[in-house]
């Protein structure tokens, strides 16, 4: 009897773990977008500019991007519970200076804090996941029901937001962040994985490399200051030499696959630079252009985002049928269409065309963004970890320049060429997934062929 009662305590804490590692996830993909419905309503009640409300987005964005690699390193070195625990804990005080913030520069900094917190949980959620299963099924279900959850937040994330944003007020969107966490702390400090082997240094200097040069090039592009391109320029040569010398680096790539690689992580961060970036522009040319309501603003949004999980599984077969990049490349082709049928549409604007575009564009997402990750990962099948993570990172790169880029070239909401501006850059999004599917239909067949050794 006592057996009995001590397996099932150890399935309710399994189970608790499971529970609150995927919301730590779920939470850190919710806040890329569950802030886009807001900006608006931030944007007046904080008196915010254009460029402000782009820093509301990448203040999160760019560490998360810049830190990922890091994080996954020092996880791996000390230990993932602590460092997924360090960012709970931030995650949460993050979320409450935001909640909490008087004016446009505090709320930035919570944003700031927030995307460090989440880069320390991300790759975190999913080593602490893999470790507590017991056998090689019970470690698929667990990354399976992870991934789902994962991609159940992107589609969330609008319509949380307008709900809200509608009914209750900006701040909620980041006060929402707190009865998620604080329960969720409990079975992560209740957990005891196995003993963390010491691995090798950080490539601390890497990473900083990487942080000031991506930050430097957002900063220049969202405020329109040239003069900070040659600190971008010299952070992105910094990074060059550093992972050069450095032992371990940020990310070790053998030889053959490095070419593969970077076409795979080029589309991944084409992708949410130009889906991030349209979506910066779509939440405002709704509310600020078009006069819906945060909730109409995100119901509307709804058939862009809904295909994402639900794809996953038909991408998963017809990559195994007809290849990682002949998929992505249809992915990339119907977002296209997609984006045309956006730019043809949002100005007017002509609703039943519109959901119409955003079903197709959010079709060729949820196609496209499996693909191209199994693309990535077929070019370093001995050594998953270094192409998860330099997808992961290419894509949060992708997402932060996205929004300043669109955000720059479209200007200010209240300003009269908003919506034209948007358009263009809606065809300028098209013409970039065309170029791009058709440069996949040409490369399927180029990447490292199965069994290439990670070695160095």
């Amino acid at each position: 009897m006592e057996s009995i009662d001590t397996e099932k305590h150890r399935s309710v804490g399994k189970f608790s773990l499971t529970l609150a590692l995927c919301g730590g996830y779920f939470l850190v993909l919710l806040d890329v977008t569950v802030v886009n419905v807001a900006l608006p309503s931030i944007g007046a009640g904080l008196h915010a500019s254009s460029s402000g409300l782009a820093w509301v987005v990448d203040a999160y964005t760019v560490p998360l991007a810049a830190l990922l690699l890091a994080a996954g390193a020092v996880g791996d070195r000390l230990g993932h519970r602590a460092i997924v625990l360090s960012g709970f804990i931030g995650f949460l005080v993050a979320s409450v200076l935001c909640g909490a913030a008087g004016n446009l520069p505090a709320l930035i900094g919570g944003r700031a804090l927030q995307g460090v917190s989440a880069a320390l949980m991300l790759p975190g959620t999913l080593a602490l996941l893999s470790s507590s299963a017991v056998d090689d099924q019970a470690r698929a279900r667990v990354v399976g029901l992870w991934a789902a959850v994962g991609g159940c937040a992107l589609p969330a994330g609008p319509f949380i937001g307008g709900l809200l944003v509608q009914g209750v007020g900006w701040r909620a969107v980041f006060w929402l962040n707190v009865p998620v966490i604080v329960p969720a702390l409990v079975p992560v400090l209740r957990f005891r994985p196995a003993r963390a082997t010491a691995g090798g240094r950080v490539d601390w200097l890497g990473a900083a490399a990487l942080a000031v040069g991506l930050g430097a090039l957002v900063t220049a592009i969202i405020e329109r200051e040239a003069l900070l391109l040659p600190v971008a320029a010299a952070g992105a040569v910094a990074l060059w030499v550093v992972e050069r010398r450095a032992d371990p680096p940020l990310l070790s790539v053998p030889s053959p696959a490095r070419w593969p690689l970077a076409a795979a992580c080029g589309v991944a961060g084409l992708m949410n630079f130009c889906a991030l970036g349209g979506l910066f522009l779509l939440t405002q040319l709704f509310q600020d252009v078009h006069g819906l309501s945060p909730l109409a603003a995100g119901l509307l949004l709804l058939p862009g985002m809904l295909p994402l999980p639900l794809l996953g599984a038909p991408s998963g077969r017809l990559v195994h049928r007809i290849g990682a990049w002949r998929t992505s490349a249809l992915g990339l082709a119907l977002a296209a269409v997609g984006f045309a049928g956006i730019a043809l549409s949002a100005g007017r604007p002509m609703y039943p065309v519109l959901l119409v575009a955003l079903a197709v564009w959010g079709a060729g997402l949820g196609i496209l963004t499996p693909a191209i990750v199994s693309a990535a990962m077929r070019t370093v099948p001995s050594a998953p970890g270094i192409a998860s993570g330099a997808s992961n990172t290419a894509r949060q790169t992708g997402g932060a320049l996205g929004v300043a880029v669109f955000g720059a070239l479209a200007g200010s909401a209240a300003g009269g060429g908003f919506g034209r501006h948007a358009v263009w850059l809606f065809v300028a999004g098209a013409v970039a997934f065309a170029v791009a599917a058709a440069f996949g239909v040409v490369y399927e067949g180029s990447s490292v062929p199965v069994g290439v050794s990670a070695e160095r």
